[in-house]
């Protein structure tokens, strides 16, 4: 499915992969809140389709995203607080509502990316950068501080130190940096990241839909829920999947020596 040229989201389906494009390039990807509502709802279609296993998040044109666009969202924050998606929409921050994002999504980060753009990286599972990418978190500057999840992802995955030298200087960083600190997993030529993005997104789309569901979900339930939460989650989470008919299909495949034919059953 591709939408309507004028709108401000890309999306296009390959084989069980999502490409999600940031398209708004002559406003530098900045996200005004129809954006932000088109990406909440390509996200809920990447959930929603069964015939789609994993996602990729990229962008067009010559930056990832110069983040938000003030002058459109500040007025909504101002009025109604963090910014409030439809019932059953996935917030693609994935701060609020009823509904959390469940399949994996991988990352592709080229030029400038600030503020949201980074927040909406830490809320994906694998990030991968073009060596020309670089890094900003830059709302320290205009008297205010990341609400979109930086301020509890960033010191979770880069350690506190190195997420407080950015969040509260709102100084720029490179691509080797950002690997460095843990906030994105492999730097590629110029031009190659999405490719890569698509190479490790199809992977992971080969592999048990129910498997790499649980996997996530129990990572996740470690972070949210505690380590001794996640623990008790492990045993009826294991239990289940043995049943399945991936897990049989998983051990046949072990014994004919084959790649498995996953149905995410």
């Amino acid at each position: 499915m591709t939408l309507a040229a004028e709108q401000k989201i890309s999306v296009e389906q390959r084989g069980h992969v999502l490409l999600i494009g940031l398209n708004r390039p002559a406003k530098r990807n900045a996200f005004d809140v129809q954006m932000l509502e088109e990406l909440a709802l390509a996200y809920t279609h990447l959930e929603d389709d069964d015939a789609i296993r994993c996602g990729v998040l990229f962008a067009e044109g010559e930056m990832f995203t110069a983040g938000l666009d003030l002058a459109n969202v500040a007025p909504k924050v101002v009025e109604s607080g963090i910014l409030k998606y439809a019932e059953g929409v996935i917030d693609p921050l994935n701060l609020q509502g009823n509904r959390s994002r469940t399949k994996p999504l991988v990352a592709a980060v080229h030029g400038k990316c600030l503020t949201l753009g980074i927040e909406l990286l830490l809320a994906c599972d694998v990030r991968i950068a073009s060596e020309n990418a670089t890094f900003a978190q830059i709302e320290i500057k205009r008297g205010i501080f990341p609400f979109g999840g930086a301020t509890l992802r960033f010191p979770e995955v880069a350690g506190w130190g190195n997420a407080m030298r950015w969040l509260l200087t709102g100084d720029e960083f490179d691509a080797a940096e950002a690997l460095r600190i843990g906030l994105v997993q492999e730097i590629t030529t110029h031009g190659k990241h999405i490719e890569k993005a698509i190479e490790i997104a199809e992977r992971i789309a080969k592999q048990a839909p129910l498997g790499v569901r649980a996997t996530i979900e129990s990572a996740r339930k470690a972070q949210t829920e505690g380590f001794k939460k996640a623990v008790e989650h492990l045993t009826p989470q294991i239990l289940e999947l043995f049943n399945s008919e991936d897990a049989k299909e998983g051990v046949q495949s072990f014994l004919e020596r084959r790649e498995g034919n996953f149905q995410g059953r």
